[in-house]
């Protein structure tokens, strides 16, 4: 790959198409560099006239996902574990999520610190998209560095099954704030929510796109912090680009929270994962969703233009304007 950064006062005076032949057929960078420049000059531009020419020769070791994907992968899905027997030097101390698609544990890691073992289950054994998904979700918190985005916690060298580790948040999610906050102040509500934004940034700013943003998915740990978790449903653009280990045909999502685009089979971008956190913060603050149910029911675009957006400023306890 090959990144041009330049300045105004360059690219408002130039060919695009000339400035790339210049980059492919000039001796380096440098010369490529002075050409530009130059061409500029000639065309008129009198303001400041920067440019840097960077190319990636390739990258680190470990920084793509294709080698943690299949060398885990390769790994058996074993018998689940019980309260206080050790795998690959964890301690489980009990069962925190048993569910359909997957067995969720807080144990104890070699160095005393709390962690949450994942261990897929055993019924998706021959279901490859959801096994390198459930090895995705990983991987993509070892990339995402935020206080409000669920992180790793060290795993070990070699693991004897398929399992991932991640840090252990002690709270509640926010589906049950919700139930124990049914008219929260609108300073609560603007508090979560604003976390939940820098917890988005950070995937956005990485391209990666969350896409079941609900608040089964949101924790709110002991001092109020809020994190985003469960990347099981994930888009991480580079990978998608580099290597489609997964497609993603389906609605990954919960149909109350999921954007209209998923729906129309467009797919999603950044904006989608903004409609689900607008639709949490309508239902924080009206314990009712802003379509109603009618979101999960388009199929094309006449079904889109009948959406009715239900105003919180008809309701007879509206909300402030602003």
């Amino acid at each position: 790959d090959i990144f041009l950064l330049t300045t105004d006062g360059l690219h408002e005076f130039w060919d695009p198409l000339q400035v790339l032949q210049t980059i492919r057929t000039a001796p380096s960078f440098d010369i490529a560099a002075e050409k530009i420049v130059q061409d500029a000059l000639d065309r008129g531009s009198n303001d400041n006239l920067t440019l840097q020419i960077a190319r990636i020769d390739n990258l680190p070791a470990g920084s793509d996902s294709s080698g943690l994907v299949d060398d885990t992968l390769s790994l058996p899905i074993g018998e689940l574990p019980k309260a206080g027997s050790m795998i690959d030097g964890f301690r489980i101390e009990r069962q925190i999520v048993n569910s359909a698609r997957s067995h969720i544990y807080l144990a104890v890691a070699p160095d005393d610190t709390q962690v949450v073992l994942k261990f897929p289950s055993v019924d998706m054994r021959d279901n490859p998209d959801y096994l390198r998904r459930f090895v995705m979700e990983e991987w993509i918190s070892r990339r995402i560095h935020s206080p409000h985005v669920l992180g790793p916690a060290i795993a070990p060298v070699e693991r004897s099954a398929l399992y991932t580790v991640t840090e252990f948040v002690e709270g509640q999610p926010l589906r049950q704030w919700m139930t124990d906050n049914p008219n929260p102040s609108l300073e609560q509500v603007r508090n979560i929510i604003e976390q939940i934004v820098n917890g988005l940034r950070a995937f956005h700013r990485r391209e990666m796109l969350h896409q079941d943003l609900r608040p089964e998915n949101i924790m709110i740990n002991a001092e109020g912090t809020v994190k985003i978790i469960d990347f099981g449903s994930t888009s991480v653009a580079g990978v998608q680009e580099i290597s489609p280990i997964y497609i993603d045909d389906d609605i990954l999502g919960t149909v109350q929270y999921t954007a209209p685009e998923y729906f129309l089979g467009y797919g999603g971008t950044s904006q989608s994962d903004l409609f689900s956190l607008g639709v949490i913060a309508y239902e924080m603050l009206t314990v009712q969703f802003p379509y109603g149910v009618k979101v999960s029911h388009i199929r094309n675009q006449k079904d889109l233009r009948r959406l009715k957006f239900k105003s919180t400023l008809t309701s007879k306890e509206p909300l402030p304007e602003w």
